[in-house]
């Protein structure tokens, strides 16, 4: 399903220009418009799922082998050294239509880690209590 008020949506389309890089019959990969940097691209499933969460199964393996590919060509196609790759679910999600940021790296590129500020762990007991709350987390949804 593709949804007229989503803007990854018309850009799938073709209603929305866009610099299409790759897509097939599930993904479309197209340039940021706001790049970090120069190659900079969003892989999006072709039909509208806001959130990695509601991927249907059977698109997982699909849009995962595409991400990885276009992780590789965008490394050798911006001659990076790597490539950092990223999904935000609902926070920081700037269009609700899922989307992986692949962009290229090279070292000393001015990218510090994450983009937000880290918070360690009070002790490993605290640790040891979220790892635990996540494992019966993943218990209950499996």
């Amino acid at each position: 399903m593709i949804t007229k008020e989503c803007k990854f949506c018309r850009i799938v389309s073709g209603e929305l220009s866009a610099s299409v890089v790759f897509e097939d019959g599930s993904c479309v990969a197209f340039l940021d418009h706001r790049p970090l940097f120069p190659g900079h691209c969003l892989l999006v499933p072709r039909n509208h799922h806001e959130t990695l969460a509601d991927l249907p199964h059977d698109l997982i393996q699909p849009f995962f082998s595409q991400a990885r590919l276009l992780s590789i060509a965008v490394e050798v196609g911006m001659e990076a050294e790597g490539t950092f790759l990223a999904i935000n679910n609902k926070i920081s999600q700037s269009v609700p239509h899922l989307h992986m940021h692949v962009v290229p790296r090279r070292k000393k590129d001015g990218l510090k880690g994450f983009f937000w500020p880290r918070n360690p762990y009070r002790d490993a007991e605290q640790m040891a209590e979220i790892a635990e709350k996540l494992r019966e987390a993943l218990k209950r949804l499996s």
